[in-house]
């Protein structure tokens, strides 16, 4: 289909035409995508030695709520086809993001650290590759794990906690776990431009750096128990109605 087609169609699916003809051509376009996912993901794990997770193909439901819920035509949905990359901390995360920007010809980069998508962080990588969006989001561990809350939350209370609704003390909770995040991997950010501009490797700190860098360890190790904790006990006592 011409791109003037495949806008059509998705106006119609955001429309409520969800008639046999029109699910079988989306479920056609989406499986369009396979090629390219595939080309990007086997790039990453060949020149980057990750094992990316995701996707060839967004949900034909899925995609329908995405145009129902955006302003957008079906061309412009940029994760269609998508995987994730998780790495160790924010240094790590903006190494990655670089090398990914130089590998592909065509890739425009979405940083929501610095503007979070309703407390979520991460980094977003659009591929074009022979003319098909694929998304490669990179995230840190704790950028992870307050995702998956995210999606606990919204799973087991009101799935429009992940764009910014749902009841206000989960979402101060949320925004309070992004704050903390933000604070510990500033301060990773920090202490690794300190090493790089006096040329000092990691394994052979100074006893002060040793002992910054494991207080930043223990600082993050803390907060992947605390939301934990949260997942076990908060998710579990509101699943049963009570209010954490």
């Amino acid at each position: 289909m011409s791109k003037s087609q495949i806008d059509r169609l998705g106006a119609r699916l955001k429309e409520g035409d969800l008639g046999e003809a029109q699910l079988r051509e989306l479920d056609e376009y989406r499986r369009s995508f396979h090629p390219a996912y595939d080309v990007v993901v086997r790039r990453i794990e060949a020149k980057l030695q990750l094992k990316p997770t995701g996707r060839p193909a967004k949900s034909t439901i899925a995609i329908i709520e995405k145009l129902r819920r955006e302003s957008i035509r079906l061309t412009q949905v940029q994760d269609i086809a998508g995987c994730r990359v998780t790495v160790e901390d924010a240094a790590e995360q903006d190494r990655i993001v670089n090398a990914l920007a130089s590998m592909f010809e065509q890739v425009s980069i979405v940083d929501r650290r610095a503007r979070p998508s309703y407390g979520y962080r991460a980094v977003h990588i659009i591929v074009n590759f022979d003319g098909k969006l694929i998304e490669v989001q990179v995230r840190t561990k704790l950028q992870h794990h307050w995702a998956e809350l995210s999606e606990k939350f919204s799973d087991v209370i009101d799935p429009n906690i992940k764009y910014g609704a749902g009841p206000e003390n989960v979402r101060k909770l949320l925004s309070g776990c992004t704050e903390y995040i933000v604070d510990l991997e500033r301060m990773e950010t920090e202490l690794a431009k300190l090493l790089d501009s006096a040329n000092i490797p990691r394994e052979q700190f100074s006893d002060s750096l040793k002992q910054a860098n494991a207080t930043a360890k223990e600082m993050i190790d803390k907060h992947k128990q605390r939301l934990a904790t949260l997942m076990q006990k908060g998710v579990s006592g509101l699943s049963k109605g009570q209010d954490k």
